[in-house]
């Protein structure tokens, strides 16, 4: 088979991160694999793939512009499967439709939230324009369909993946990164994603404030770009909170972390979670969008927007022996193994292009 991947960006983020994994294994099985990007990144994700960057106006003018590009890119590439991430790249990649193209376009929903009602519609309207539609969870594909977003028959759930040989832990590598980091007997909370809303950073920052009145020496990593000035109101100088920004080593950090925490409001299938998983971090998480059909009964789940719910649950994974906290962070790597290894969730994804293609010549 032939594939285009289009994304909005191939920046640093679970979802960019996701494509680009299967895109790579798609290439490796011997398929024919090309990606475009509408928009550039500052910092993105390395790809042994080819990359067509489009630079793309956020104007009717540069939409239109790049649409004709690409449009005569596909004659030359001539792709059976146009598989599209996030709103802006599925728009896109539906527009490229109208007319004779006769590439199957896949959508892929990555967050339960995509946008207000205005994005909502727009998918409805051009729900005729995609031949499958799939989302990273349940809990976000009974959400696009509820609100008429997503036509149920053209709806498919497939999950996130991910490499488990290389999210596995590493002792010596926790012994050289805590010491790098200047932690020794403190206990370590990992938080990683991007400073935005969805996290619910304050929540977070609102909860360690109590969990440090209880432990003192207790430090909380948040890895993830973005701008930290609006949590300014909930830092203070001792809080032992620090912003690691964007971070290349986050395989390191999960070594060196004790514990993991999610935050968020609201999430589609969140990777981080699932790294941390892999890498058998003990974790607490707020129950959102897929985090519970990720994590399933190998951590401690709270309400989100709870930040007293958040801070017993830490409190509580602090207090549980070494030995009790081992056991919980292989529960979870197994999980992983078990039912989310992205070379699993290939498989499916090869089996859906083939179906999609087999329709077509059809």
């Amino acid at each position: 088979m032939r594939i285009l991947y289009i994304l909005t960006t191939l920046g640093i983020g679970g979802a960019e991160k996701q494509a680009i994994g299967v895109a790579e294994r798609m290439a490796a099985r011997g398929h024919a694999v090309a990606l475009i990007a509408l928009k550039h990144a500052d910092e993105e994700w390395p790809v042994k793939l080819p990359v067509l960057r489009l630079n793309m106006r956020k104007t009717p003018l540069g939409i239109f512009r790049a649409l004709r590009f690409v449009r005569k890119f596909i004659a030359l590439f001539r792709p059976d499967i146009l598989h599209s991430h996030s709103f802006p790249a599925n728009i896109f990649t539906r527009l490229l439709r109208i007319g004779k193209l006769q590439a199957s376009a896949v959508n892929t929903i990555h967050n339960i939230h995509e946008g207000g009602w205005h994005r909502m519609a727009i998918y409805r309207l051009t729900n005729s324009w995609a031949d499958r539609v799939t989302a990273v969870s349940t809990a976000a594909a009974e959400r696009f369909v509820r609100r008429h977003a997503v036509s149920k028959n053209k709806m498919t759930i497939l999950t996130n993946g991910l490499d488990v040989e290389e999210f596995a832990p590493d002792r010596s590598r926790r012994k050289i990164t805590r010491k790098r980091m200047r932690v020794s007997d403190d206990f370590v909370w990992l938080a990683a994603g991007r400073i935005a809303p969805a996290k619910d950073y304050p929540n977070l920052l609102r909860a360690f404030a109590l969990v440090r009145r209880e432990h003192p020496q207790a430090v909380l990593w948040i890895a993830g770009e973005g701008d930290t000035a609006p949590l300014a109101p909930f830092i203070s100088d001792d809080l032992g909170a620090q912003f690691l920004g964007l971070r290349r080593d986050i395989l390191a950090l999960l070594d060196a972390a004790d514990a993991f925490v999610l935050s968020s409001a609201w999430e589609g299938m969140p990777l981080a979670l699932g790294e941390a998983m892999a890498m058998q971090l003990p974790f607490v998480v707020t129950d959102v969008g897929g985090v519970h059909e990720l994590a399933g009964d190998a951590g401690l789940i709270v309400p989100p927007k709870d930040e007293k719910a958040l801070a017993g649950a830490m409190l509580q994974v602090m207090a549980m022996g070494e030995g009790q906290r081992s056991n919980i962070g292989r529960a979870a790597r197994e999980r992983i193994q078990q039912d989310f290894s992205i070379d699993a969730k290939a498989d499916e994804w090869e089996r859906l292009y083939a179906r999609l293609e087999k329709r077509g010549l059809s």
